[in-house]
């Protein structure tokens, strides 16, 4: 499987180290090698564009990586909007999306599970 990472933090005097030794941490402890590294910093995560997460999502539509491995949710997306836009274009793209301190993978079938409960359900009015 190939792993990229999507680390970020919000201003230039924070480090992205914590996030990053514990997500290498856990590709380690699973025999998983990381494809590549994508680092934002002093980026805010309201932002829906960051040089960074604007070449992983690139590289996530060529279809080079096969998973993505987060710290935690609101460091890639401070929005439940722009989280729910990636996660849905992930899905398309057969790419999974793991979030490590909420212990969520879109691979697992409870993973899959939560991933329908942010799911907008269809218009009443369409029925």
């Amino acid at each position: 499987m190939r792993v990229v990472i999507y680390a970020r933090v919000s201003t230039k005097d924070q480090s992205c180290e914590l996030q990053l030794r514990d997500l290498r941490a856990y590709c380690a402890a699973r025999g998983i090698s990381v494809l590549r590294e994508y680092v934002d910093i002093g980026e805010s995560g309201a932002k829906d564009s960051r040089p960074q997460l604007n070449e992983l999502m690139a590289a996530g539509r060529k279809r080079q990586f096969d998973a993505i491995l987060v710290w935690r949710f609101d460091r890639f997306a401070r929005s439940t909007k722009h989280l729910l836009l990636a996660l849905e274009e992930f899905r398309s793209l057969g790419i999974q999306f793991i979030s490590y301190q909420e212990n969520i993978d879109t691979s697992s079938p409870l993973g899959q599970a939560l991933l329908q409960l942010f799911q907008p359900s269809p218009s009443l009015s369409a029925i």
